[in-house]
């Protein structure tokens, strides 16, 4: 799971009779609530050196993580590394988180070991960049805004390709796509907020048409980084065209 987001609890969830305090997923990054660590003791932890090279080759190479970047800053919304990239160590289930509280995406050094897996990470996490850029996104409040943006962060980030299903031991034909997207919106949703699963299930069922025809900025679903690529070169002669409207 890629998904996870949040801050320390601005209020809290009363369950029956009694009141549960929601953490919005922060318990699954741990090192948010730490004082960072000096550039020279953080360069020591190999994870860390890691993480950031393959960080920054995924922003350099990969055409998912340049058109969200490029997208991100016509909205008005430019990504700096240094800035909206943190690498930390984080909970075992989590490969990474998208921090709307500070708007800042989290990379689980710890877990990220490849750099395919980055790639999706990141790709990930920007598309959840890109949706509280360019709408109010309620995070903490409406779940079903936050199901809106998991629903396109699994069907636009490659997570549900063919290849990677096949990893996971899951097999499907028709619908398939769709099954898997749906299915790991509502998993995203479960290790981020206490919520039951039926409330996840519904909220994601209540939008999932609208979410999943929303492509922007991919204009497609760019099922592989050829795709991908295409996305790219549409995106970037969409906005010299309109330029010269």
């Amino acid at each position: 799971m890629e998904e996870g987001k949040a801050d320390s609890p601005p209020a809290a969830e009363k369950k029956g009779a009694e009141e549960e305090e929601d953490d919005f997923g922060y318990r699954l990054f741990p090192d948010r609530n730490k004082k960072p660590q000096s550039f020279l003791v953080r360069s020591l932890f190999t994870f860390h050196n890691k993480c950031q090279l393959m960080l920054r080759l995924t922003l350099e190479t990969n055409p998912y993580a340049r058109l969200l970047l490029e997208a991100l800053k016509q909205s008005g919304c430019t990504v700096f590394h240094d800035r909206h990239f943190s690498c930390e160590n984080c909970d075992g289930c989590v490969s990474g988180g998208f921090d709307a509280a500070t708007s800042q995406i989290v990379l689980c050094q710890n877990n990220i070991r490849q750099q395919s897996h980055m790639n999706r990470v990141v790709t990930h996490e920007l598309i959840h960049a890109f949706d509280h850029c360019r709408a109010h996104v309620d995070w903490f409040k409406n779940v079903k805004h936050l199901a809106c943006s998991e629903i396109r962060a699994a069907n636009l980030s490659g997570d549900c390709t063919l290849m990677n299903e096949i990893a996971r031991f899951k097999f499907g034909l028709k619908g398939h796509h769709q099954t898997c997207v749906r299915d790991r919106a509502i998993r995203s949703i479960l290790a981020v907020r206490k919520v039951s699963k039926e409330t996840a299930e519904k909220a994601v069922d209540e939008v999932f048409d609208a979410c999943f025809n929303d492509l922007e900025p991919f204009g497609r679903i760019p099922h592989s980084k050829a795709d991908a690529k295409r996305a790219y070169r549409d995106f970037q002669n969409r906005d010299r065209y309109n330029a010269n409207l």
